[in-house]
């Protein structure tokens, strides 16, 4: 099971953090990675990490705005947010993939997934 928390409305320049707590079976996964979509847009591809080591992956459009984290105590990751933008208006889910991988880009590569949360931004 995963749990997203932290969404909401905030004003252009503001920042929020989400947050993705994993337990279950699924708790053994390799990466765990953020997508949004936006209405009448497709799925697009936020940021990863991988538990072993931390690594993290990015899209160009958060790059140096957006930062993902993890806590393995707590098997949750977060996702901070900062300078916001109306375009970064979407539900923003989180998903995790099991086995390794280095394509954490591609939505089809993910096993479980959280029900969203929405974030707001006005401008």
């Amino acid at each position: 099971q995963l749990v997203e928390s932290g969404g909401g409305l905030v004003q252009a320049g503001g920042s929020l953090r989400l947050t993705c707590a994993v337990s279950g079976l699924i708790f053994n996964s390799n990466t765990m990675g953020w997508f949004r979509q936006a209405p009448e847009k497709e799925r697009e591809f936020v940021a990863a990490i991988k538990w072993s080591d931390g690594r993290t992956f990015y899209a160009d459009s958060v790059m140096g705005r957006f930062t993902i984290s993890r806590d393995n105590a707590k098997s949750t990751t977060y996702l901070e947010m900062n300078s916001l933008k109306p375009e970064d208006t979407a539900v923003y889910s989180c998903a995790v993939i099991q086995r390794s991988t280095l394509v954490v880009h591609d939505w089809t590569m993910y096993n479980y997934w959280g029900q969203g949360t929405q974030v707001t931004v006005s401008s």
